[in-house]
């Protein structure tokens, strides 16, 4: 013999103090991860629009740096 199915939610109690207190950090800790992560695309775009506006005038001259010194070749 079957016992009659329990309806959704009836021994499922709300969120925890402790819960709560978890998802209000974790949601804090989203926002400010998401705005970072769309300053960065933001300027990252910025640059790529400066690097490629630099190129199409010509600007571009190539790069005379000396390099890092590193390991002596013998």
């Amino acid at each position: 013999m079957r016992h009659p199915a329990i309806p959704q939610g009836v021994l499922k109690s709300g969120p925890t103090a402790v819960e709560k207190k978890q998802d209000t950090t974790t949601k804090a800790a989203r926002l400010i991860i998401d705005g970072e992560v769309a300053a960065r695309k933001r300027k990252t775009e910025r640059l790529r629009l400066a690097r490629l506006a630099k190129e199409a005038t010509g600007d571009a001259a190539p790069s005379t740096a000396k390099g890092t010194g590193g390991r002596k070749q013998a």
